[in-house]
């Protein structure tokens, strides 16, 4: 346990966004023993002009102008801060002395108002916790000079187009100037190892109030008439992180049942022979207080992976949801699903795949739905944030150690 310090996050999923993140979950964590400074992006002069009608813009302009405070309490214990000062858009400037002297005009234009704030609010000794925030975080430990620095990777962010450009070769680099990296899979933590030896899966938390099984009483109205077994995936139809010709595959394996697909769909799966297929449904899009009911609906629940540099590194929350659930599960294999060995079919090819399904199919009973839950609400964010604890203090340890024997 890390209680009575001061903590300073810094990311790349800033605190106002719609969509519930990670680091906002474990900032959260900290919060209930320590003090938190919650450190939002700031706001780009390309994304000042062509997002300029967006709240979120317009709420960071008006920070900047002096008409809001860009300081709020947020919870006990946790400030958020929205920067009062304006970044240069460099990305797409090719790597050169000029990228690499604005890059550091940003940093220190962001963290001398980090530091500003800090004092306000007399934090000391800090420790500084980074989410994946690349580029801003490239010097975060010489500017800040923290008393233990942290680096959270969560996504193989490098693998898309924008975060690759720059981030490739800087990525490595800062991993080098953090005290300890954790990350949510056994993939990412080993990708940094190699720059940071003292890098470590911590694994992930869910927050799983939602996915009760016993609360269920009932199925929704578009799934109680479709002919079971009923094999399901829930989630957005992409093809960029899911294998379309394997739920062919699979469709066409089953000899009884139904391949029930829930989400919305991007144009390759609305192009896709799975629509021509009489024992495949589509949903369509659900809300989320919506979504367990479906999953309770699901004879076995499938995460049929496309397996690439965006996917291959993946925690897949969506996993722990299923088992939450009791759900049997049939999932692609890849190095960070490794983890979910023991409790998920795990499968290297599609005829793998369907096979899979049958097996989960006549295997599962009451005493294997047990296990699947009590694993999966093993992954609370108190759980996570105590891995991450651990990390913090063997890396506080080793750097007292290592400055007591100079």
């Amino acid at each position: 346990m890390i209680s009575g310090r001061d903590i300073v996050v810094i990311g790349i999923q800033p605190w106002d966004y719609y969509v519930g993140s990670n680091c906002k979950n474990i900032a959260e964590e900290f919060a209930k023993h320590n003090r938190v400074l919650y450190v939002n992006e700031p706001l780009n002069r390309i994304t000042s002009i062509r997002d300029k009608q967006a709240d979120e813009v317009k709420m960071r302009q008006e920070v900047i102008r002096g008409q809001r405070e860009g300081l709020v309490e947020v919870g006990d214990n946790i400030w958020t801060l929205y920067p009062k000062k304006m970044i240069e858009s460099i990305n797409w400037l090719p790597r050169s002395p000029l990228y690499n002297y604005l890059n550091r005009r940003n940093n220190r234009i962001f963290y001398k108002e980090i530091k500003e704030t800090m004092d306000a609010l007399s934090f000391k000794d800090v420790i500084l916790f980074n989410d994946s925030l690349i580029f801003l975080g490239y010097y975060a430990v010489e500017m800040l000079c923290p008393a233990l620095s942290i680096y959270y990777i969560r996504d193989n962010l490098v693998s898309q187009d924008y975060f690759a450009r720059h981030g490739a070769d800087m990525e490595p680099q800062l991993a080098k100037k953090y005290d300890a990296v954790v990350a949510n899979s056994d993939y990412l933590a080993n990708y940094l190892k190699p720059y940071n030896q003292e890098s470590y899966m911590v694994g992930q938390g869910c927050d799983f109030s939602l996915f009760d099984l016993s609360a269920i009483s009932e199925r929704p109205n578009d799934i109680k008439d479709i002919p079971g077994p009923i094999v399901g995936y829930l989630g957005f139809l992409t093809s960029l992180r899911l294998d379309i010709g394997l739920m062919e595959h699979l469709a066409t394996s089953m000899k009884e049942g139904s391949l029930v697909l829930v989400g919305p769909e991007d144009d390759d799966f609305k192009s896709s022979r799975l629509h021509n297929m009489e024992n495949v449904y589509f949903l369509g899009n659900k809300k989320g207080p919506e979504l367990p009911a479906y999953i309770a609906a699901f004879d076995v629940a499938i995460n049929p992976q496309e397996v690439n540099d965006l996917t291959i590194g993946n925690y897949p929350r969506k996993v722990d949801e299923y088992l939450a659930m009791g759900k049997a599960v049939v999932a692609t294999y890849t190095e960070a699903m490794d983890y979910f060995k023991d409790h998920v079919y795990l499968s290297r090819d599609k005829e793998e795949f369907a096979q899979h399904v049958q097996k989960a199919l006549q295997e599962d009973s009451p005493e294997l739905a047990k296990e699947r839950i009590l694993f999966a609400k093993s992954h609370t964010w108190e759980n996570n944030v105590k891995n991450i604890y651990k990390v913090m203090s063997t890396a506080m340890e080793e750097k007292v150690a290592s400055v007591n024997s100079r």
